[in-house]
């Protein structure tokens, strides 16, 4: 089920949202498991019990590397509930990549390609990578005593399953939560914030990331891109990406205020960073913080010296681009990003907000992120590097007639107003100084105003579009 789809939107969630605050408030976690389970039943309902069982794995690994007899049974809960959750990312996410890997490996050197590995057929279950990274947290945080341990399992499967970001995030702890699954706040005022912060990110996606993708999967598609072409592609992919993931957060973030949940933010306009490692604090930050607390840090952090500060630096970022998916793809991603941090750090990123001058700090930063966007977005490296080689104009410089005569009026304009929405934030530092002179009365009647007419406007287009699945449902 996609949040953006009439049977979620107009079926699941209000028949949801009655039964949660029907029920008693003692049994309200219960609706919520019962809930997700149904959410996510309905893509697959197997996969459902894949979940589950890592789920309750992960809270008996807590217990025991809590409560353990001995200090053997402590550290062996932990490793083998962390071992657990990665054995099942490896099979179902990179088991295709190794043997795939190895094939081609063996081809190199003389062997036929049917002689390697051969597999059954895998689907990866979606939000897998985001379940499995938030089940080792709790098993890490609860061993370390950083973070309770679930009261009830019924509450750390609910934790597990909460519908809302279940799929694509924001990755969330259970320490984080620990106390609102205790007590939980529940106002008319909080849910209308919830409502409107759902509705937002329902326009960004259908309004924004939907109508910028054709124009994005066309221009990837092209075997010779011109200089233009290329760049097109690399901004037009920036802003789908960055509207449907983030927009897919706010409807989290806003269902999870809807029954009580408050989750943390996962963007703060990184499209205004000006330094990549800038970006990396306001892009998925639920990620990075995951990355810097359980590997980096682990790794050993900024300590030891420059040389171990940028190997720590290039393999977190290496990791987590290999998290993103099976492909080589995202792994010269990581490096690229991961190069550019540690560059960065060299020159002095620890001390001042960015390394390079005033002038072309943003521009800069802006062109190293689309150029890692490009290899992020291509399904194959040839494929990115041939985006590169248009970048660099070997096949022309202008936009082509096919490119011009296909582009339609409705993808420029989302393009262009993604464009400024995305980096309104950083020329419009007067907007907050404004909005804080607007009567409260006026605001909230324009904001419920907006909230209705976007409402209806994604209504009206969710019936007349074909379902699109979020693109981090693939991560």
């Amino acid at each position: 089920m996609i949040f953006s789809t009439p049977i979620f939107v107009f079926a699941f969630l209000p028949l949801f949202l009655i039964a949660y605050y029907l029920v008693p408030a003692k049994l309200r976690t219960t609706v919520i498991l019962i809930g997700s389970c149904i959410f996510y039943g309905w893509w697959k309902a197997t996969y459902l019990l894949l979940v589950l069982g890592i789920a309750a794995v992960s809270y008996v690994a807590g217990a025991i590397a809590l409560n353990g007899a001995t200090k053997a049974h402590r550290v062996w809960a932990v490793r083998l509930g962390v071992c657990a959750n990665l054995l099942a990312l490896a099979w179902f996410k990179y088991a295709y990549f190794i043997a795939n890997s190895f094939d081609a490996a063996l081809a190199k050197i003389g062997f036929p390609r049917d002689a390697g590995i051969q597999l059954p057929d895998i689907i990866l279950p979606i939000g897998l990578s985001f379940l499995v990274f938030q089940s080792i947290s709790y098993i890490l945080d609860v061993s370390r005593r950083d973070a309770p341990p679930a009261r009830r399992m019924v509450d750390f499967l609910a934790f597990s399953t909460l519908f809302p970001q279940l799929i694509a995030g924001p990755i969330l702890r259970y320490k984080d939560l620990a106390d609102q699954f205790e007590d939980r706040t529940h106002s008319l005022r909080q849910f209308y914030h919830g409502a409107s912060r759902f509705v937002t990110g329902l326009a960004m996606k259908l309004l924004i990331a939907d109508s910028v993708a054709p124009l994005a999967d066309r221009l990837f598609a092209l075997s010779t891109p011109t200089m233009a072409e290329s760049w097109l592609a690399a901004l037009a992919y920036s802003i789908q990406l960055f509207f449907d993931f983030a927009g897919y957060s706010a409807m989290a973030i806003g269902l999870g205020l809807m029954i009580g949940f408050r989750f943390v933010e996962n963007f703060n306009a990184p499209y205004i960073s000006r330094s990549v490692t800038e970006f990396w604090k306001r892009w998925h930050i639920s990620l990075s913080n995951w990355l810097r607390d359980y590997l980096y840090v682990p790794l050993g952090g900024n300590r030891g010296g420059s040389f171990k500060t940028y190997r720590n630096l290039l393999l977190t970022m290496v990791l987590g681009g290999l998290w993103h998916g099976a492909n080589w793809t995202f792994i010269l991603w990581g490096i690229w990003h991961g190069g550019l941090m540690a560059l960065e750090r060299s020159l002095g990123s620890k001390s001042r907000a960015s390394v390079w001058p005033a002038a072309i700090a943003w521009p800069l930063t802006m062109i190293l992120v689309m150029i890692g966007w490009v290899m992020f977005r291509a399904p194959t490296v040839t494929q990115g590097l041939g985006i590169y080689q248009g970048m660099l104009g070997f096949n022309g410089l202008p936009l082509t007639g096919e490119t011009l005569l296909l582009m339609r009026p409705t993808e420029a304009i989302s393009l262009a107003l993604g464009i400024a929405i995305s980096t309104a934030q950083g020329w419009a530092p007067n907007l907050r100084d404004l909005s804080q002179r607007v009567p409260t009365q006026i605001a909230n009647s324009a904001s419920f105003v907006r909230a209705v007419c976007l409402f209806c406007l994604c209504g009206m287009i969710m019936q007349a579009r074909a379902d699109s699945p979020f693109l981090y449902f693939q991560f």
